[in-house]
C-alpha cells in the first residue's frame, strides 16, 4: 500500500503559505490571524515567566557538584518550554478560531476545485466546529500526557514524542476539510494511517513551524490551507472508494 511521501507531505504546508494572500483568502485568513496575534502576547508572556521559573527551580535542585550540567539543562528545560509553549498555543486557538478555520478551508477547496459546497452559516458552523474541537482536544491530551513522560526517556523518548506530535498536528489541520465533508474523526485517522509518511511530513513541517514566535500566527491559517490540499490530493478519493 502507497503510503504517501514524507517530502510531498512537507510541501502542503508550502502551499498553504503561497495561498495565503490569495485575495480570495484573505478575509477568511484575516480573523484567525487577529485570534492568533492576541493569543500570542498571552502565551508568550506566560512563556518567559514560566521558562524563568523552572530554569531557577533546576538551578536551585542542582548539587554544586554537578554545576557543570547547568547548560545543558538549560538547553533542556528550553526545548520542552519551547514544544509545550508549541503545542500549547496551537490547541488553544484552535478551539476558538475553529469555526473561522473551517470557513478557510472550505473556501480554499472551492478555489483550488473550482466547486462549490454546501456551505453553512457561521451560527450553525460554530456549535458543530467546537464540539469537534473539543473531541480532538480530549484525543490528544491524554495521549500527549503519556508522551510527555515517554520523552523523558533518553534517545528513543524525544524521537517519538516528536512523531507523536507531527501526527497531532496531521491530524489538527487536515481535520477542518475533512469535516466539511462530514468525514467521521475516526475515519480521518484511518485515512491518515493510509497516507502515513505523508502525514507525518506535513504534520513536522507545522510543528516546526509553530514553535516559532511571531511566524506561528501565520503557519496556522497556511496549515489550514495545506491540510486541505492535502485532503484533496491524497484523502478524498479514499473516502469516496469506501
Amino acid at each position: 500500500m502507497d503510503k504517501g511521501n514524507f517530502f510531498r507531505g512537507a510541501s502542503y504546508l508550502a502551499e498553504g503559505l503561497r495561498l495565503l494572500t490569495h485575495p480570495r483568502l484573505r478575509l477568511f485568513v484575516l480573523v484567525p490571524v487577529l485570534v492568533n496575534a492576541v493569543l500570542f502576547v498571552i502565551l508568550t508572556t506566560a512563556l518567559v515567566q514560566q521558562f524563568t521559573a523552572m530554569l531557577d527551580w533546576f538551578m536551585e535542585w542542582l548539587p554544586n557538584w554537578l554545576d557543570f550540567l547547568a547548560w545543558v539543562l538549560g538547553v533542556l528545560v528550553a526545548l520542552f518550554v519551547v514544544l509545550v509553549y508549541g503545542y500549547s498555543f496551537s490547541m488553544i486557538t484552535n478551539v476558538i478560531a475553529a469555526p473561522f478555520y473551517g470557513f478557510l478551508a472550505e473556501k480554499a477547496e472551492e478555489l483550488t476545485t473550482g466547486q462549490a459546497l454546501d456551505g453553512e452559516s457561521l451560527v450553525q458552523m460554530i456549535p458543530r466546529t467546537v464540539l469537534r474541537e473539543l473531541r480532538k482536544l480530549w484525543y490528544f491530551i491524554w495521549r500527549s500526557l503519556f508522551f510527555l513522560i515517554l520523552s523523558l526517556v533518553p534517545l528513543i523518548g524525544p524521537v517519538i514524542a516528536a512523531i507523536w506530535g507531527a501526527w497531532s498536528m496531521s491530524i489538527q489541520y487536515s481535520d477542518y476539510a475533512a469535516d466539511n465533508h462530514q468525514t467521521a474523526f475516526t475515519r480521518l485517522r484511518q485515512l491518515l494511517g493510509m497516507r502515513l509518511y505523508s502525514a507525518l511530513g506535513f504534520g513536522a513541517v507545522v510543528m516546526l513551524g509553530m514553535m516559532v514566535p511571531v511566524l506561528n500566527i501565520f503557519i496556522m491559517p497556511a496549515a489550514v490551507i495545506g491540510g486541505t490540499m492535502f485532503w484533496l490530493k491524497e484523502m478524498r478519493h479514499d473516502v469516496a472508494a469506501g
